[in-house]
């Protein structure tokens, strides 16, 4: 048989392997089996040696796609190569895919590849006292395309990883950690995974794990959300990423297609540019062309961070279904207004709204009462944009003028404020109006792959002074057109 073969032969036994899925054990394992195409592209990451034998780990390898494409790559570049594969995976089910894939690669391999396939838990069996997987320090390579799926803090393998000495909240994030242990010094990984871990506080700890544990070789990032596992239903923002373990960190390369099919464009940067030295939270940033880093060094060169400027930034106080007895959707005696995200358009907020929400906010306790903010101008970012929107940042500013009193934020809302209080209506318009520049747009979307807008992805801007701010605040700006026209006479000329 050709190597050549050997691609359609395992999409044959991965699609035979999806028609068998039971839809919940699916939901519940994570499973999203690797196209073809995508695998060719994941499989051409890995720097390969010239002769000798590489030790190859897939973990949660499904029908086996992603083993295939690495073996037919080798056997077509390094014909002094030998391959030997170890492939886990935990789905009895799929484990006959799995085997019959690993078969056709030894058969194509002629001598030169050796495969093994395990049935087990690879987060389970690899951790605690009874691991029955002695995997550290014994490959050259993994290649993977994890599970995705929380892990419940109380879980049995969210229990294991802390044990192992690393918080992974998620199944992909835990594959990835115990990956890294399964390699040499020296060893890559290679992987396809969510672009979720690359900011925000909730991978922070697992982010720094991995980026102690590896230094980055490359980022290969998607424009589209859908196509690359469009066959399993799966709405995502993918990366694949390689990494070295226990590599000095040089340069990096960052590159971009529509899909796992599209033409890639591609350029090398020094690694600073991707994991700021002084960055506390370690963000990884994807700055895929020269505009990136054009806009990149605009924000990172403006003076002040929030608490340079005394301001601070919280989630809204009131979580709604927690309040349902203080809600309204009439006025009552002592009811404040209360602003969800339906509320914010074009830079303001429209209150009282006909939307499917309560517009009021009646306390009736000291507990509803500490939820409330005295009057004054605040500004409010949306922590969900909607896939729709144009930008990933939606600002605006409440206006005490139009609703005099106390106010209640719901908590899909950030809030900006000077301790507990208001700020002062230019300050407060000024900071929308940057927030909502197409300049802020482009450098949050080079390390923010999804619509939510942490609190933290909002400390860790940039921002003018405050005079600056203010400057901004005092010009009636409503388009898009008017608001980056603003910022660029003023700070981007």
């Amino acid at each position: 048989m050709l190597a050549t073969d050997l691609l359609g032969i395992a999409e044959v036994e991965r699609v035979a392997a999806l028609g068998g899925l039971d839809a919940r054990t699916q939901s519940n394992l994570g499973q999203f089996f690797t196209p073809a195409a995508a695998a060719q592209l994941i499989a051409s990451l890995p720097s390969l040696p010239s002769t000798g034998t590489l030790r190859v780990l897939d973990p949660g390898a499904g029908s086996g796609m992603l083993t295939a494409a690495l073996v037919r790559r080798v056997l077509a570049e390094q014909p002094e190569l030998s391959v030997e594969i170890v492939a886990i995976e935990r789905d009895s089910a799929v484990l006959p895919h799995l085997q019959a894939t690993l078969a056709e690669c030894e058969r194509a391999g002629e001598g030169r590849v050796v495969a093994e396939s395990v049935e087990a838990d690879f987060i389970l069996d690899s951790t605690g006292l009874d691991a029955s997987l002695n995997l550290e320090a014994q490959f050259d390579l993994v290649i993977e395309n994890p599970p995705y799926g929380k892990l419940a803090v109380s879980s049995a393998h969210r229990t294991a990883m802390r044990a192992a000495g690393v918080d992974a909240p998620n199944l992909y994030a835990a594959f990835l950690a115990l990956s890294v242990a399964a390699l040499r010094p020296g060893g890559q990984v290679v992987a396809i995974t969510p672009r979720s871990f690359f900011n925000g506080p909730y991978f922070g700890a697992f982010r720094s794990h991995l980026l102690d544990s590896i230094a980055l070789d490359r980022v290969h990032v998607f424009d589209s959300r859908s196509t690359v596992f469009a066959d399993t239903g799966v709405l995502q923002e993918n990366v694949i990423f390689s990494g070295t373990r226990g590599a000095a960190p040089g340069v990096v390369e960052l590159s971009v297609s529509r899909d796992h099919t599209d033409d890639i464009a591609s350029r090398v940067v020094p690694y600073n540019d991707v994991v700021f030295p002084d960055d506390p939270n370690r963000f990884i940033r994807l700055a895929t062309d020269a505009d990136d880093t054009r806009v990149a060094e605009l924000v990172l060169a403006q003076p002040c961070r929030l608490t340079d400027i005394g301001v601070q930034v919280s989630t809204g106080r009131v979580v709604d279904f927690r309040s349902r007895h203080a809600l309204s959707g009439v006025e009552l005696p002592g009811a404040v207004p209360l602003i969800y995200p339906g509320n914010l358009r074009d830079g303001g907020v429209l209150w009282p709204r006909p939307i499917r929400k309560p517009q009021w906010f009646q306390p009736t306790s000291d507990k509803d009462r500490a939820m409330l903010l005295p009057e004054g101008w605040y500004t409010v970012v949306k922590r969900f944009s909607a896939k729709e929107e144009r930008r990933r940042i939606v600002a605006s500013a409440w206006s005490p003028n139009d609703n005099p009193g106390e106010v209640a934020f719901e908590n899909h809302l950030n809030v900006f404020h000077i301790g507990g209080r208001g700020l002062d209506e230019d300050l407060a318009r000024g900071i929308a109006v940057w927030l909502n520049s197409s300049v802020i747009d482009k450098f949050f979307r080079t390390f923010s792959g999804h619509t939510q807008v942490n609190a933290t992805d909002l400390r860790t801007l940039r921002f003018p002074s405050v005079e600056t701010l203010r400057c901004f605040g005092r010009n009636a700006v409503v388009s898009q057109v008017e608001v980056d026209s603003l910022v660029k006479e003023l700070i981007a000329a």
